[in-house]
């Protein structure tokens, strides 16, 4: 049953107070894998903004699985304090923490963007070998990854298990896995930068089957009362590579695991894929993933006002929206959004008195 923005939506014991969620995004701004009171700040104003889902950037379940040094993590006991503070100021807010729990893979080890971006070795600051489905570099100078091993996935599946149980006791109660944009999880399930021929590579079942153990093992840890999200690129975006038909496959696989919404976004795992990106370029995979799977899903990429975020859920084509770039413009677009669509929005105490502004 389509649904408008300002509609609650359950997942399981948890209900959203409306449809807009804060996509994870990168800041590039902690050490040591810790979060930091940028984090607090950055993460809290969207709660205090009025949205009703609020992503942490991806947290690397490795010290490894960092994009950068400068990297969020999830990946020791001690990153729980910080982040623990961030989810009760949200919470506080009305609203739900989530965290992305990720492994970079092969496109680990990068300079910060302000930086110059690309790869990075020890002697700057990163770390060899990267790891990966197979030893195949993301482009041109770049590493070329270490094709991991049955049993070091194993390990890498248990670190999630992990990062889960961290998750849990820093207080979230959104948990998504990152499986999309490259990074290890999509470098196996992608034909195009897999090319084992062990029982994770090969055929799609193959292929696709460290996304299913990583679900199940996050399920082991994660209460059955919480929601799971998977984010995956729907396409690569090239010929020969994923597919949105192979996308609504893995759905179907996924769900029953225990994954309550896929998060539909797309490329990252081809330098050179063309990608017509425009306002909302990416509806069309959260459209079909959602029927052809009976599966929610959520929208992501160039959802720029409230009318477009509001039409694509009155179509029926996702049940949430995740919103990026468009929140660091304005981290009030919840509470503007409700004004604009004649809703009345939530709106902090302390700040009633500047609205409808």
């Amino acid at each position: 049953m389509p649904a408008h923005l300002f509609e609650p939506l359950t997942l399981r014991d948890v209900t959203l107070r409306n449809r807009i969620a804060v996509s994870p995004m990168c800041q590039y701004s902690s050490e040591e894998g810790f979060a930091s009171d940028w984090h607090l700040v950055h993460l809290g104003r969207f709660a205090s903004g009025g949205a009703a889902l609020v992503f942490t950037e991806a947290a690397a379940v490795e010290a490894r699985g960092r994009i950068s040094p400068q990297d969020l993590g999830i990946y020791d006991d001690a990153h729980v304090e910080m982040l623990g503070r961030i989810t009760r100021f949200i919470e506080s807010q009305g609203a739900a923490a989530g965290i992305q729990i990720a492994h970079a893979g092969r496109k680990a080890s990068t300079a910060r963007p302000w930086d110059g971006g690309g790869p990075i070795g020890p002697e700057q600051g990163g770390w060899s070998p990267v790891v990966g489905a197979s030893p195949i570099p993301f482009t041109q100078g770049w590493q070329t990854p270490h094709a991991l091993s049955e049993e070091e996935i194993g390990e890498v599946v248990r670190a999630f298990g992990r990062a889960t149980r961290r998750s849990l006791d820093a207080g979230f109660h959104f948990v998504e896995i990152h499986g999309a944009h490259g990074y290890l999880l999509h470098s196996f399930y992608s034909p195009l930068s897999n090319r084992r021929d062990d029982r994770y590579g090969g055929s799609f079942e193959n292929r696709t089957r460290i996304v299913r153990e990583v679900v199940e093992e996050v399920r082991r840890h994660w209460p059955e009362r919480l929601p799971l999200f998977l984010r995956i690129s729907s396409t690569d975006w090239t010929e020969g590579g994923w597919d949105v038909e192979q996308s609504v496959e893995l759905a179907r696989m996924v769900k029953p695991l225990g994954v309550d919404l896929i998060d539909c976004s797309s490329g990252g795992n081809v330098a050179s894929a063309q990608i017509p990106a425009g306002p909302g370029y990416q509806t069309t995979f959260a459209n079909r993933i959602r029927h052809d799977a009976d599966i929610a899903t959520g929208a992501v990429g160039m959802i720029l006002s409230p009318e477009q975020a509001d039409h694509i859920l009155r179509s029926g084509q996702a049940d949430l929206v995740l919103l990026a770039r468009q929140m660091l413009r304005d981290p009030n677009f919840a509470i503007r959004a409700g004004y604009a669509l004649h809703k009345q929005p939530w709106v902090p105490p302390q700040y009633q008195r500047a609205w409808p502004g």
